[in-house]
């Protein structure tokens, strides 16, 4: 028994590790990846076109989490969407209140988003996920659907593959999913899917997109 708690404390302090060298690693390039993919011009067209179209179907307010620099939070309320920008890093936050002083941000980890249960309408996850170890994804789905309403969407971008593996991203370390075994995970989450779009472009990495309604907790 006391082993088996040890074993539990110690991947609590490994997840937190993980997650803090991300925070760290994205708060060193901030400014830079807010040059570089910090703006709507730099966004796929097809990407902007799926998500205003998803946005269009929520009545009520939505969560834009792991926003960085907020440039998908300004897009959802340029559409007349209730929107609040999340994110971990305070630097992303820096300067999205710098570029959009007009929207809310907040400061919050994926796996503890500090909303009440129940209280969004839609979650927007663009490639917020992808940086999280493959065991901790589970939780912070079932975060998700703690702060959706009954029938509430998430829409979660990611990096598509053919099985679940890490690979060397320029910030740090991401993952791929498969989209058939993303969908699993959502299930488990109690999450239905509606949608599932992938694309592959020249020089890019394989993307996928799914839109999800919660029908269960």
């Amino acid at each position: 028994m006391q082993n088996d708690a040890l074993t539990v404390h110690g991947d609590d302090i490994l997840k937190a590790m993980q997650i803090n060298d991300v925070r760290r690693a994205y708060a060193a390039r901030a400014a830079e990846y807010s040059e570089v993919l910090g703006s709507m011009s730099q966004m796929a067209p097809q990407d902007q076109e799926d998500i205003a179209g998803w946005a269009r179907s929520i009545v009520g307010p939505i969560a834009d989490v792991g926003c960085g620099p907020g440039h998908w939070t300004q897009f959802l309320s340029d559409r007349g969407a209730d929107v609040i920008g999340v994110d971990f890093v305070d630097e992303f936050l820096d300067i999205a209140r710098s570029r959009f002083p007009q929207q809310r941000f907040m400061n919050a980890d994926l796996a503890s988003l500090g909303f009440m249960d129940g209280s969004m309408a839609g979650l927007l996850s663009w490639y917020s996920t992808i940086h999280c170890a493959p065991d901790t994804v589970p939780a912070i789905l079932r975060e998700f659907a703690r702060v959706l309403r009954p029938q509430g969407t998430l829409m979660l971008g990611f990096f598509d593959g053919d099985r679940i593996e890490a690979f060397p991203h320029q910030v740090i370390r991401a993952y791929r999913w498969p989209a058939d075994c993303m969908i699993d995970v959502l299930a488990d989450a109690g999450f239905s899917v509606i949608d599932l779009s992938t694309r592959t472009d020249p020089g890019v990495r394989p993307h996928a997109a799914i839109t999800a309604k919660l029908v269960r907790r």
